[in-house]
């Protein structure tokens, strides 16, 4: 999830853990151990993209870190703070840490929850970003912030935050569910054998839904609103995985290919390879649009030495993205 939901999340944490013995510093600790996670992101500046990309959501996002580090953050905060309790504030980090991944574990991208093993959970019920989440969540933790340490409101107004945006993360489960079930309906309808299908809910909400759809040689692209009266329909995407050639043995290839779950499409312009990742979809809703989110110049060296150039998205595609979405959200 982004930033804000995250460090909203944490200091909920902290907020249970340590809020009565020592007030908002446990908001603010938990709101910092709840941010520490995403650091892996300046793993960008160091290493190729290929590498970067299988370190985003590592093992700064395992069960391991988690065990690890809460104990040093907990002993750091204990030597300083007036409240010398280690047991505490390592429970206090232990927790934030963990529900950080947890939380993310919902998201397309997901995480690498039990790192060291080669397993991500990606639940895609929830977008990375997601008011409906987010917003009343943050706006009980003000309240929260606002009432003595002591007070019962202050237990209250946590409390409920953290219900309402437990409560909303489990129903996402179910809307996923239901659209899925749309999908799977529509491509009974039209006659369509397919190979696998991969649902997840579209920029900002949970009402619009997305679905790529595998057939032999080509992915399927669709949308389903739950304010849809019109069936769905579906852009063809070949995969055009021929284009790589002798590439497709090449390590970095090979890696960006798990990384993507094996979702990707190859095109050509200008006689250079592009890999384009479908986890995500593409940045408008034009039939055939060949925008999508995550594009990479496949680009190889004199040496044969290949790398993932990450193709820059400008401003116009995000505010049309987000006029496209809200015409689609209202349905079809």
């Amino acid at each position: 999830m982004d930033s804000l939901t995250q460090i909203v999340l944490g200091a909920a944490i902290g907020e249970v853990l340590l809020g009565k013995k020592v007030g908002n510093k446990a908001i603010l600790y938990g709101a910092i151990a709840g941010t520490i996670p995403d650091l892996d992101v300046f793993a960008s500046h160091f290493t190729d993209t290929v590498s970067a990309l299988a370190i985003h959501r590592g093992f700064t996002h395992s069960i391991l870190f988690s065990v690890i580090f809460a104990p040093i953050f907990g002993w750091i905060i204990s030597r300083y703070e007036k409240y010398k309790n280690f047991k505490g504030w390592s429970w206090l980090f232990f927790w934030a840490l963990i529900t950080h991944p947890m939380l993310d574990a919902h998201t397309t991208w997901g995480t690498q929850f039990f790192w060291p093993l080669d397993l991500r959970l990606a639940f895609k019920t929830i977008f990375v970003i997601d008011p409906l989440y987010t917003l009343p969540f943050l706006i009980f933790l003000i309240l929260t912030m606002f009432q003595k340490r002591t007070s019962e409101k202050r237990r209250l107004y946590n409390g409920i935050g953290l219900t309402l945006s437990t409560t909303y993360l489990a129903f996402t489960f179910i809307l996923k569910d239901l659209a899925l079930t749309q999908f799977e309906d529509e491509l009974l309808v039209k006659n369509i054998n397919y190979k696998q299908i991969d649902t997840r809910p579209s920029a900002l909400n949970t009402i619009l839904w997305n679905a790529n759809v595998e057939t032999e040689n080509t992915y399927l692209l669709g949308t389903y609103s739950f304010l849809d009266t019109q069936p769905i329909t579906f852009e063809t995407y070949p995969k055009n995985h021929e284009l790589l050639g002798d590439l497709i043995h090449n390590k970095k290839v090979k890696q960006m290919i798990a990384i993507s779950e094996g979702w990707y499409t190859i095109t050509r312009s200008n006689n250079k390879l592009y890999y384009n990742d479908l986890r995500f979809g593409v940045l408008s809703m034009e039939p055939k649009s060949q925008n999508f989110v995550f594009k990479y110049l496949i680009d190889v060296d004199a040496s044969g030495n290949v790398d993932f150039i990450e193709q820059e998205k400008t401003q116009r595609d995000g505010k049309k993205l987000m006029s496209d979405l809200w015409k689609r959200i209202k349905g079809n």
